[in-house]
């Protein structure tokens, strides 16, 4: 008994060091190039989000729900978008986002 309890032991710790290790060098990640990258994401229900995806020199907004992601739009990286004045860590989506729709309000007047 003592040998089965040891082995299964061993089979879980084989799995789980297995599971930190594709989590730490994030394999899916480097076979793609990196081209695909998560800007960020804001929480508009318990199981709904929108998350600003960045491809290429794309950006996509998408809204995510259990068993779909939509596209809500689709524009071009904007070049300043890295600049700390533009975009703060702190702040971060939601007050990008605040921002890109206040803009797109005061261009619809």
């Amino acid at each position: 008994m003592l040998q089965v309890f040891f082995g299964l032991l061993v089979v879980l710790a084989v799995v789980a060091a297995t599971a930190w290790l594709l989590r730490r060098f994030s394999l899916g990640q480097h076979a793609i190039g990196g081209v695909v990258r998560v800007v960020g994401g804001v929480a508009l229900g318990p199981r709904e989000r929108m998350v600003l995806v960045e491809v290429g020199e794309t950006w996509l907004v998408l809204g995510v729900a259990p068993g779909q992601v939509n596209t809500l739009h689709t524009m071009q990286r904007p070049a300043d978008v890295y600049n700390e004045n533009v975009l703060p860590v702190e702040q971060g989506f939601a007050a990008w986002l605040k921002q890109a729709r206040q803009k797109h309000s005061e261009n619809r007047k």
